[in-house]
């Protein structure tokens, strides 16, 4: 049986990891195991909870819900007891309601879910749909047939990637079908978006607000990057390694210690 564990951040009650575990489900001879936050941990990175207990909540059959904790946290604890004799084939965090490019990545708790996969050595997938925030609930049916798919052939064949890399797959708004461009992460453009309100009391208190997708090219000569793929109604793959070394930096720098 093909194991694969699943977790999100935006809630196990969200549309999106449900429309995940359903059409994961319906490949042949795969287990889905769900572990999930129990509320929406929505940009909270790759942290681990490590000031308070955590506790497991059944919902269904091989669906829990990890009471406060974050996607790095479902991983985390998942494989160190649902999974103490064998690893899961696969990890597959989302479908997050929203994208997930560029340096939106470092803060995204959906790829966290990713990272904490391949760190454990485990095959690992981030999805995520892009959406206008305003949308209720969003059509999350591209996105389901896409990781189908994509499941399917690693699940037949081999997965892609090296050791500590993983998919970071975004899916774009308002088409039926789309073809997949392999891009790069790109450059984001970030201004600071915050709301200065009162209470009932007159404390004040801020409310972080939302960022357009601004973007431009990074100067890399060939290939596309994640923004313009999406822009142009691509399907986004983009390969992420979690070595954060800036390589082409290290002569720069030893030449400046030593001058």
């Amino acid at each position: 049986m093909y194991t694969i564990l699943v977790t999100n951040d935006d809630g196990y009650e969200a549309k999106g990891v449900l429309a995940l575990r359903r059409v994961l489900s319906e490949i042949e001879d795969v287990k889905v195991v769900v572990v999930a936050p129990a509320n929406e941990k929505s940009a909270c990175g790759h942290s681990l909870t490590l000031t308070r207990p955590l506790r497991f909540i059944s919902v269904d059959d091989d669906f829990y819900k990890l009471d406060d904790g974050t996607p790095t946290d479902c991983i985390y604890l998942a494989l160190s007891t649902m999974f103490e004799d064998s690893k899961p084939d696969l990890v597959v965090s989302g479908i997050n309601r929203g994208s997930n490019m560029g340096e939106d990545i470092t803060y995204s708790g959906t790829a966290a879910g990713a990272m904490e996969g391949v760190l454990h050595d485990i095959p690992s997938i981030a999805i995520s749909q892009v959406m206008d925030f305003t949308e209720p609930d969003g059509d999350f049916s591209l996105a389901m047939r896409t990781i189908k798919e994509l499941v399917i052939k690693i699940k037949e064949g081999d997965f892609p990637l090296p050791k500590r890399e993983f998919l970071n797959i975004n899916i774009p708004p308002d088409v039926n079908e789309a073809q997949i461009k392999i891009t790069y992460a790109g450059y984001r453009h970030y201004a600071n978006d915050s709301h200065l309100h009162r209470n009932p009391r007159g404390e004040e208190y801020h409310w972080l607000g939302l960022h357009p997708l601004n973007f431009s090219p990074r100067g890399v000569q060939e290939g596309m990057s994640d923004f313009e793929a999406i822009s142009q109604g691509y399907i986004s793959i983009t390969p992420i390694m979690l070595d954060l070394t800036a390589y082409k930096s290290m002569q720069t720098l030893q030449g400046w210690i030593d001058g």
